[in-house]
């Protein structure tokens, strides 16, 4: 996408991550964009060539702005990836008062979009803000949910696209991909470990997913087609989407995971109500808070309407969880 000035310059923060990279490398690819890619550690940057002409490194914490003030007033685009959590005070300043400074220092007259990112699990069905995110959250729920409010009131929230992921997938399990590994993919070894006690439980829940190729697809689709007035009904000025697949239920992934493995399930199982989840989480390694209880008693993490890259036009790289497994690496039996 060029502009009658010249090229986009598309600010990407939290450009070291998971789905940072995969939409600094789909935007690298797919356009002539200027990227300022702004990461704490350029060693973690290994989707993209660091020295390529097209890119600028900006090195540092998003709490500390001043040093990038050219190269964010110059952004035509800002693709906010960048987050925090386990430090209440440090999630705090990143993803409230640094998004707050962030947004002020921003050309008006120059910026054209602003996608901002969030998490589905601060929503509910109709993708309104949950009221158990400020009560129950963890420091980062809470956070997301106090930073969504604000946009919401801000003078530039014609401008800004809140796109909420859901359970994200992404890298591999095995080394060699050069996408870093999410949290979730890394966590199917150990899905795959208790497996052996999955396929005897029972559990009535849902969720939708998403691969991070296909929520960079779908950014990169936004940030290099004109900004327009936000066309989803019942929302703001702001715009919100929540990008993930249809929802499958627990019982299907687990039922997929098995046949995957090559594991036989059996057609019955132990149906899991709330005692037997009380009695598993004192047996188990498991620790619960209060959102995880919240979750659990939730159950149901499904949104309507959900935006996979086919929304917009696009065709996923991961529409299915055999998809995921594939590009995950995840072997089909055998140690993992």
């Amino acid at each position: 996408m060029s502009g009658a000035s010249g090229p986009a310059r598309i600010l990407i923060t939290g450009a070291s991550g998971c789905v940072g990279q995969a939409i600094a490398e789909q935007l690298l690819t797919n356009s002539d964009a200027e990227l300022l890619l702004w990461l704490r550690d350029p060693a973690k940057l290994t989707a993209v060539p660091r020295q390529h002409p097209r890119i600028t490194l900006l090195v540092g914490d998003l709490r500390d702005q001043e040093p990038h003030a050219a190269a964010i007033a110059s952004a035509t685009r800002v693709i906010h990836t960048a987050t925090a959590w386990g430090d209440p005070e440090r999630a705090q300043q990143v993803n409230v008062v640094a998004v707050k400074e962030l947004l002020g220092r921003l050309d008006p007259g120059r910026l054209e979009q602003i996608i901002y990112f969030s998490t589905a699990s601060i929503l509910d069905r109709s993708l309104r803000l949950l009221p158990e995110a400020a009560a129950y959250g963890t420091e980062y729920i809470q956070t997301k949910a106090l930073c969504l409010e604000q946009l919401e009131r801000h003078p530039l929230a014609e401008r800004i696209v809140a796109v909420f992921p859901t359970l994200v997938f992404g890298g591999s399990v095995a080394p060699g991909d050069p996408l870093p590994t999410s949290y979730l993919t890394a966590g199917l070894k150990e899905a795959v470990r208790w497996l052996w006690l999955a396929k005897w439980l029972r559990a009535e829940a849902s969720f939708h997913f998403i691969h991070a190729v296909d929520i960079a697809r779908v950014c990169a689709h936004l940030a290099l087609n004109p900004h327009q007035a936000n066309p989803e009904p019942d929302q703001g000025p702001l715009r919100r989407l929540v990008l993930g697949q249809p929802a499958v239920t627990v019982d299907d992934t687990v039922s997929r995971l098995c046949r995957w493995r090559r594991s036989w399930r059996p057609p019955l199982g132990l149906s899991l109500n709330g005692w037997w989840i009380e009695a598993l989480i004192r047996v188990l390694p498991i620790e619960v808070n209060a959102w995880d209880r919240f979750s659990i008693r939730q159950r149901h993490f499904i949104h309507d309407p959900v935006s996979p890259p086919e929304r917009f036009g696009l065709v996923s790289h991961a529409p299915s969880l055999e998809a995921v497994f594939e590009l995950a690496g995840l072997p089909h039996r055998g140690a993992v």
